[in-house]
């Protein structure tokens, strides 16, 4: 009998310490031990794997695993090396490029200057892409090592555009070979190998063992497109999401207080604005512009849709670019200034107008907010919401009068983010659907982009800022924050500030 007690007693004292030592759950650290699959929440399934044949972020996401580039930015968008170990200028149309040697392909091709030309040669003849490197006029092999590229013009932004994730370097030899259907089974140079892609679900990735800067940690990555916020965070508090891209709203809360995860949140390159169609009246008129810019309380956007993970802007482009002004105003709320500007334009009593947005619910709402503000001036706006194709097709081709929109300056450089939204030469589609012609934004746009001298760039930039922010064809709502979700176990993730960010380097902890 007293045996039998002393074994009870020893299998209670057993479960007691399983219990209290956390062994009813595995712990991170145990977790973290036996994994070496990095598991990612995509907010939507790729498009393509070919960087030429698309210019969309969850793409994006994807490739710049795959692929490297001739030159990168690092996190303090500084241009460093990367298949280009060095360049010169050696006038002001040239850039002469060395490439790393002993670089190879996932096919195990090496990497030759043949490859860089036919890569920038193909970008320049996609549609979806070319304009990223528009002012190239012709790249040449110099020799196996040794590519040249010239412009047409000087181009002070050459370097930040090639940082691009468009700008890959493919492998000559596996396009010609896939064909049509190299979007699915890309290669790379990149620290992963592509390995399968089930449409819709998940895209699986493995470590690249002859990386030219050595194999990365995590063995091998699942991309899961799960469009819905919420699931993404549940997938993060069930541990079958390691990392869970674009966390929203309340959701923000849960991560943070969760102890088991990490919530990290950064600024970025990424701007929402209110856009007007100048062609159109009333908003061909600058005061009716600047009347809406003066009644727009913007902190009422910045709290309730953005739940503060956004910032006040004074610009079209933010304090990480290339070329910010700290000089351009940001509009205040001004109710009676706005009053006026509209009874001097001749809207006394105001007017009505209509403003487009897709489906995208932070649109949405900031479209309710703009709609409740104005009526405090007189103006009283419909909110039609569009499918994205009919969206962006409408808004290229002029159809709108209102609409809300994104950009990214996904290059760090004012010529990316200003130039497609501002010139005139990029009516429509191509960035500027509020179709604002002002001759003399144009010239100090070109004149910015056709120099290599960078505090003579900096200073037509702030002027192009200065007016443009006067002229309100363009309202920015706020320099908008990005973030992701993460498992207490996933360490050394880094987030990068055009939002494409690179799992070079994650790893998991360990005990």
């Amino acid at each position: 009998m007293k045996k039998k007690l002393h074994l009870l007693v020893l299998v209670l004292l057993s479960i007691f310490l399983f219990i209290s030592c956390g062994g009813g759950k595995e712990t991170a650290g145990a977790k973290a031990a036996t994994k070496d699959t990095l598991v990612v929440a995509n907010g939507a399934d790729a498009k393509s794997l070919d960087p030429h044949a698309t210019n969309d972020a969850p793409s994006s996401k994807v490739t710049v695993q795959i692929y490297d580039r001739l030159v990168e930015q690092d996190e303090n968008m500084n241009i460093v090396p990367s298949l280009a170990e060095s360049w010169e200028q050696p006038d002001d149309v040239t850039t002469v490029f060395h490439l790393r040697k002993g670089v190879k392909f996932h096919n195990g091709e090496p990497l030759t200057a043949a490859d860089v030309k036919f890569s920038l040669d193909r970008m320049k003849s996609s549609p979806q892409v070319s304009h990223i490197i528009g002012t190239v006029d012709k790249v040449e092999v110099v020799d196996e090592n040794t590519v040249k590229v010239i412009t047409k013009q000087p181009f002070g932004a050459l370097l930040s555009h090639l940082c691009h994730p468009t700008t890959a370097i493919l492998n000559e030899k596996a396009v010609k070979a896939a064909g049509d259907s190299y979007g699915q089974q890309p290669v790379g140079t990149g620290p992963y190998k592509f390995v399968s892609w089930a449409s819709g679900d998940r895209i699986i990735l493995e470590a690249n063992s002859d990386y030219f800067l050595g194999e990365t940690p995590i063995k091998k990555v699942i991309f899961r497109a799960i469009p819905e916020a919420t699931n993404r965070t549940i997938g993060l508090e069930t541990g079958e999401i390691d990392i869970a891209y674009d966390i929203e709203g309340m959701d923000k809360e849960r991560i943070r207080e969760d102890k088991n995860l990490v919530f990290l949140e950064e600024p970025s390159l990424s701007i929402d604005y209110i856009g007007f169609n100048t062609k159109k009246a009333p908003f061909n008129d600058v005061r009716v512009r600047q009347a809406i810019a003066s009644a727009i309380n913007v902190d009422d956007i910045i709290s309730t849709v953005y739940k503060g993970s956004a910032t006040r802007a004074n610009s079209l482009i933010g304090p990480k670019v290339f070329g910010h002004s700290d000089e351009a105003k940001a509009w205040t709320v001004d109710i009676e200034k706005a009053k006026a500007l509209l009874a001097e334009a001749g809207y006394p009593n105001g007017f009505k107008s209509k403003i487009w947005i897709n489906e995208n619910p932070d649109r949405r709402d900031i479209a309710i907010i703009l709609q409740d503000q104005l009526r405090a001036i007189g103006v009283d706006i419909a909110v039609e919401t569009l499918e994205w194709g009919a969206f962006l097709d409408g808004t290229s081709n002029g159809n709108h009068e209102m609409f809300i929109l994104g950009w990214v300056s996904v290059t760090g450089d004012a010529d990316y983010g200003l130039y497609p939204l501002l010139h005139s030469s990029c009516f429509g589609g191509a960035g500027n659907r509020a179709f604002y012609d002002n001759p003399k934004v144009d010239e100090l746009l070109t004149k910015a982009r056709n120099s290599n001298d960078q505090d003579e760039r900096k200073a037509l930039y702030n002027e192009v800022q200065i007016i443009a922010q006067e002229e309100v064809p363009l309202y920015i709502t706020a320099y908008k924050a990005q973030n992701v979700g993460l498992q207490k176990y996933v360490d050394n993730f880094k987030l990068k500030a055009a939002g494409h960010h690179r799992l070079y380097g994650t790893k998991f902890k360990q005990n």
